[in-house]
């Protein structure tokens, strides 16, 4: 079985504050499986890096810079769909719930003014959610 699991899951050292979010219960769950990380994030923009969030502007969905409000959405796009490329046959994708590119419905979507108006997909979640359509895509909640 061939897994794609977020990359701060298994133990890297790729968030935004230069930490991980290890999951034991994940990696026991898929221990001797082939494991495949994932992280669009970290390749694109370093790690330690400016906290990102989901901005929901005229319906439209950005992932930009909290502070600098540098907008990252074509890195992180780019970044998904090479992983995508890569990666054709997996049999299951865990992902790291609340990311602004791996939550799946569990992101906050920040207005304007920063303030949460809902909760949706991160956007790497939303790219392999429409890519690999016949495979489970859940987050470390759900396993």
């Amino acid at each position: 079985m061939k897994v794609a699991v977020s990359a701060c899951l298994w133990g890297e050292v790729c968030r935004y504050d230069g930490a991980s979010q290890e999951n034991l219960h994940v990696k026991k769950r898929f221990e001797g499986c082939e494991v495949v990380l994932f992280c669009p994030e970290a390749p694109v923009l370093g790690t330690p890096r400016e906290r990102i969030s989901v901005i929901a502007e005229d319906a439209v969905l950005r992932v930009v810079g909290d502070d600098s409000g540098r907008d990252v959405t074509v890195l992180l796009q780019a970044q998904t769909q090479q992983f995508i490329e890569t990666h054709r046959d997996l049999d299951a994708i865990i992902l790291k719930s609340k990311s602004p590119s791996c939550g799946i419905g569990t992101t906050p979507i920040l207005n304007a003014d920063k303030i949460c108006v809902r909760y949706g997909n991160g956007v790497a979640a939303e790219m392999l959610l429409a890519h690999y359509t016949k495979i489970d895509i859940i987050d470390e909640t759900a396993v």
